[in-house]
């Protein structure tokens, strides 16, 4: 189900839509990273292309995320965040 979400980026408000599934796997990453889930959306939209949508760019770099980590040995899955990165330009 795609729900609406109400979150704060550099001071101003904004609402982004996202399925349940990706809003759960940004609160995975954030975990992994160690950094607040805000924290980790306001660094996918500074990177982001000036004409993608946020909810775009979030959904691309949990898709490069995922991505990243099954290529990748289980003890090297504590936060390739280039390869996400990437992803999500």
């Amino acid at each position: 189900m795609i729900r609406k979400h109400s979150i704060t980026l550099h001071g101003h408000r904004t609402s982004l839509s996202l399925e349940d599934e990706f809003w759960a796997e940004l609160n995975a990453i954030a975990t992994a990273r160690a950094i607040p889930l805000a924290g980790l959306i306001s660094e996918i939209d500074d990177i982001r292309d000036a004409d993608s949508n946020l909810s775009s760019a979030l959904r691309l770099y949990v898709l490069a995320w995922l991505k990243s980590t099954a290529a990748t040995p289980p003890e090297g899955r504590d936060g390739d965040r280039e390869a996400a990165d990437a992803g999500a330009r």
